[in-house]
């Protein structure tokens, strides 16, 4: 697993660990070479806050003195490591009963396939899954979920084409109880974060769900395209206020070099990430170490 991650992240921490070691050969720890190093992860997506506060606390580590690469890569990994820490929880569905999750996020962001990959890993657990079918107005996101739902073997709940997407949600959930369903996964339509008639539907879902279970969803989720950097932060923003955003999932890690980005965004809102997709196969969609990736990302 953590060959896959330093693949997946290659991009990312190739720019990172090739720009300490040419900052910091047979050099000093001092002003100069830390503003190189600000400038550096700046540049590598983790925002002009984290890089700041890195720098501060690398300015702890024997400061004017002549220093190793390899001390600089391991110091800046564990401070890494202390910010990504509200990650290390695990990501559990042990509430007792029916688990609601919802998931969210702008097109493209890899939802739908991350749901059908989720609920394969839950069904392969021994878990009984279902995924409720909320974007109704695009045909191919309900076709691509039939297609995980016969792949994985859960149960799929689907409304009819343009159906209130909050109706759909409503009725799979009461489906979902009466079939002694352990997860329900509710899929949404794929919206921008500045769209406020889609956002008002979201919102619509959530107080939906409640009115049959006030302490739902359980979890929500919200699925960023890791290729898209320091532009995510509104997303997080706007979905956390509207649906309650308590963990994230980043997809597309393989194909980015903005992957520090994800130390921002942890940051900025205090929100774990519990997934990260490395690749397009089903068993791609990897539980988040924060500390294999804070090594990985600065080339340990």
């Amino acid at each position: 697993m953590f060959n896959r991650i330093k693949q997946a992240l290659i991009n990312t921490s190739g720019k990172i660990s090739s720009g300490i070691d040419n900052i910091f050969f047979k050099k000093k720890l001092d002003d100069n070479s830390l503003n190189e190093l600000e400038e550096l992860l700046v540049a590598a997506d983790m925002g002009s806050a984290v890089a700041a506060l890195l720098i501060q606390r690398l300015k702890t580590t024997k400061f004017d003195k002549d220093i190793t690469v390899e001390l600089i890569k391991e110091k800046l990994a564990e401070e890494i490591s202390n910010i990504l820490a509200v990650s290390n929880n695990k990501f559990t569905c042990d509430h007792p009963g029916l688990n609601v999750i919802l998931v969210c996020g702008v097109n493209g962001s890899g939802k739908t396939t991350t749901i059908g990959k989720l609920a394969a890993s839950y069904m392969q657990s021994g878990k009984k899954v279902a995924i409720a079918a909320c974007d109704t107005f695009r045909a191919a996101a309900v076709e691509q979920l039939a297609e995980w739902s016969i792949r994985s073997n859960t149960m799929l709940f689907t409304g009819d084409i343009e159906a209130d997407p909050a109706s759909v949600a409503y009725s799979a959930m009461q489906q979902a109880i009466a079939n002694n369903i352990d997860i329900l996964f509710i899929d949404t339509a794929g919206r921008l974060h500045n769209y406020q008639n889609l956002m008002d539907e979201l919102s619509k879902i959530v107080r939906v769900l409640k009115k049959i279970d006030p302490i739902v969803p359980h979890h929500c989720l919200l699925v960023i395209d890791g290729t898209t950097g320091q532009n995510v932060f509104n997303q997080v923003e706007q979905f956390t206020a509207i649906a309650g955003v308590t963990g994230l999932i980043i997809t597309k890690l393989d194909g980015t070099a903005k992957a520090g980005a994800i130390v921002g965004i942890v940051k900025k809102f205090a929100l774990p990430v519990h997934f990260i997709g490395v690749g397009e196969k089903i068993d791609d969609l990897k539980q988040f170490d924060h500390l294999d990736f804070a090594k990985t990302l600065v080339g340990i």
